[in-house]
């Protein structure tokens, strides 16, 4: 995957298409990226009986009610958004000559960019 945690990226389908957020979790082997408030899934939790919560005083319990979750959604649905020239682009990488030997650089592909992401 060549966006990883902490990205910026735009969302190019579904209901919140366009919209912009950050990488909170990558999932490389499932190809799948959770973003932050963008593809919120509603749960619907009833009050449940915290397990040794407080041995000492009467039971506790969580509240029930409606929770709002951020889902995965599939790599292939959102776009990286270059920090420099601030639009959707394209991942390239190039090597980079170091002290220890050569680093992989993701660069923006957009034409008249060309500036490294990391």
């Amino acid at each position: 995957m060549k966006i990883k945690k902490g990205d910026t990226v735009q969302m190019l389908s579904g209901k919140d298409r366009g919209k912009q957020g950050r990488i909170l979790d990558a999932q490389p082997r499932a190809g799948r990226v959770i973003v932050e408030n963008l593809n919120v899934a509603s749960r619907h939790t009833k009050p449940q009986i915290m397990r040794d919560a407080n041995r000492m005083g009467g039971t506790q319990t969580t509240p029930g009610g409606i929770v709002h979750k951020a889902a995965a959604v599939p790599v292939g649905s959102v776009m990286l958004v270059c920090p420099t020239c601030k639009l959707p682009t394209r991942v390239g990488y190039k090597t980079k000559e170091v002290k220890g030997g050569t680093v992989k650089i993701r660069v923006c592909k957009r034409e008249g960019c060309g500036q490294e992401i990391d």
